[in-house]
């Protein structure tokens, strides 16, 4: 199964990818208007069923994609998560990783333009692999962690190289508006009964 957010005739809902279509589950699923509140209820087996048994609402080349988490909680992002990115910056790789984060309006939906930052010729794309958590922690052991992740998705972290390299810090080139993208859906990781 996958899930997105998207927009269809001017309303912001959530559904699941069905024969090419998206069956909008957001009108159908009473207290949750966002994929992220299905997510903390969770409720991902009972829209799984629903989907199954529904046909789709809108062809999928008739909406518009949103970020697959159009209103996250927080967006914290891994630095330099790879030895090749580490060499090519020239950086040593450490024991602990580089985190930085990101604002809900830095990014857009899959198909939607990110946006170049006028103050900057250098503005770069990174292909990521993001975790979306569904489930609450904290001081979760190692070995218990991906029990939190509700699902993977991609996302294109851009970044505004020159104003990244300003300090130490990465947020400065991580945050411009709508500069990076988040989908086009989410795969869960589980399913349940």
């Amino acid at each position: 199964m996958k899930l997105l957010s998207f927009i269809a005739n001017g309303r912001t809902s959530f559904g699941a990818v069905k024969d090419n279509g998206v069956v909008d589950l957001g009108s159908r699923m009473t207290g949750c208007t966002t994929l992220r509140q299905l997510l903390e209820a969770g409720r991902v087996a009972e829209a799984a069923k629903l989907a199954a048994t529904t046909a789709p609402d809108h062809p999928l080349d008739s909406i518009t994609f949103a970020p697959v988490i159009p209103d996250p909680g927080k967006i914290i992002c891994v630095g330099l998560n790879y030895r090749d990115h580490v060499a090519e910056t020239g950086r040593t790789v450490t024991e602990k990783p580089a985190l930085f984060v990101r604002f809900p309006c830095s990014q857009v939906g899959h198909l939607q333009p990110i946006m170049k930052p006028k103050v900057s010729d250098d503005f770069d794309y990174e292909g990521e692999l993001a975790l979306v958590i569904g489930k609450a922690g904290r001081h979760i052991p190692a070995g218990r962690a991906l029990d939190h992740v509700a699902g993977y998705s991609c996302y294109n972290e851009g970044s505004i190289r020159d104003w990244q390299r300003h300090t130490s810090q990465f947020l400065a080139g991580k945050t411009f508006a709508e500069s990076g993208s988040f989908g086009p859906w989410l795969v869960p990781t589980f399913l349940g009964t």
